[in-house]
């Protein structure tokens, strides 16, 4: 073989795998594994997962904070207000840049798959232009799916009949026979919908099998901004949604652009700020939480042998943390990525020399629960 990963736990719960890969794909996984690699690695005992999948993000705005100005309001409106003003003096290798930078920080982060918003509304298409170049330069170690975006409106006059809410999309999408092809994101309507509207909606959004895409870090930043008190909170009812058996990610959306100033494309911060708006704090909801940033977005983008199971891709990341529940408390160190069976990116273990009388030299956040007594 060529590598093999000794002695790593695994999402679901299995611990003590040996992983090996042959090429692009992973060919064998189990403990013990008697065969040698021609490199090897010891996981000592930490987690292994897929990597990480966005399943909603525009990379055409990412990493444009302060141009044209900021955000002085935090606001929706004024977000999209700055994005028209900065449009016109966009250029093509401007937003190649910012892109390809972005798409650095996303394989350091373990992020491996994208699906971007790209908006359309601009006679030029330039946005459009850019992110397909993009996508060509980075298809070698990153999945990128490009949506077309009308960021200015379809529908914007006062006259318009046509409906945008998620009713009108679960009918249109099985009266056309589109049952898992389709994705409705945000829905932050439903945050704010009667108990009574939501227990006839649900059926309805799971009956056409569309996926429900929240995005915590942008939803409770953008949302409620006009409330006083009590304030709504804006994340969509993920966790009322997964009991009704409906496909539900958590996307980043936005990372240092006009509507969110904050971001580093990190899945697991994500995954970290839904959990707490979402008070899924029971270990089954921390894992859905989990799969919610890794197999499901995975599912939604219809990425093929994704996962960590013979036959899959050798696609990767050894995290410094033995399971999703510290991965997330700690927004874990992502110490090896792996794309298609080679390396893309390592990061050296996080931990602090301390200089305490009496106290151990090196401290680490790593922490087994009930280990002190």
């Amino acid at each position: 073989m060529d590598f093999i990963l000794r002695h790593a736990n695994l999402p679901d719960g299995r611990s003590n795998i040996d992983i090996g890969i042959l090429g692009d794909r992973i060919v064998a996984l189990e403990q013990g594994l008697a065969a040698t690699g021609a490199t090897e690695m010891d996981a000592l005992g930490r987690l292994v997962s897929p990597p990480f999948v966005d399943a909603h993000f525009h990379l055409d705005a990412a990493l444009s904070l302060g141009l044209p100005r900021i955000n002085r309001s935090g606001t929706l409106l004024e977000g999209i207000s700055l994005w028209s003003e900065l449009k016109p003096q966009l250029t093509t290798d401007a937003v190649i840049k910012r892109a390809l930078a972005y798409c650095d920080m996303a394989v350091a982060q373990g992020l491996l798959a994208i699906r971007s918003h790209v908006d359309v509304c601009d006679d030029r298409l330039l946005a459009v232009e850019a992110l397909l170049e993009v996508k060509r330069k980075v298809a070698s170690y990153l999945d990128l799916q490009l949506v077309a975006f009308p960021q200015d409106g379809l529908f914007r006059s006062p006259n318009a009949e046509h409906s945008r809410h998620i009713e009108t999309l679960a009918a249109e999408t099985y009266r056309l026979g589109l049952q898992g092809r389709v994705a409705g994101s945000h829905l932050t309507s439903m945050h704010s919908m009667d108990n009574y509207y939501v227990s006839k909606l649900l059926p309805l959004i799971a009956e056409a099998e569309i996926a429900a895409i929240a995005n915590p870090l942008i939803n409770i930043t953008l949302q409620g901004r006009h409330d006083s008190y009590p304030k709504r909170r804006g994340l969509t009812r993920v966790p009322e949604l997964i009991a009704a058996g409906v496909t539900v990610a958590f996307g980043h959306d936005c990372v240092m652009d006009p509507w969110y100033s904050f971001g580093s494309a990190d899945m697991l911060e994500v995954a970290h700020v839904g959990l707490h708006i979402a008070q899924m704090t029971s270990r089954e909801a921390l894992q859905s939480c989990y799969d919610a940033v890794t197999v499901r977005p995975a599912r939604i983008l219809g990425l093929e042998h994704y996962g960590i199971e013979p036959g899959c891709y050798a696609d990767l990341v050894l995290l410094q943390a033995s399971d999703p529940f510290e991965a997330i408390r700690l927004k874990a160190t992502r110490l090896l990525v792996m794309r298609r069976g080679k390396i893309v990116a390592q990061t050296s273990e996080k931990w602090t020399a301390l200089n305490v009388p009496g106290r151990p030299e090196r401290v680490e956040l790593n922490f087994v629960p009930g280990s002190i007594q």
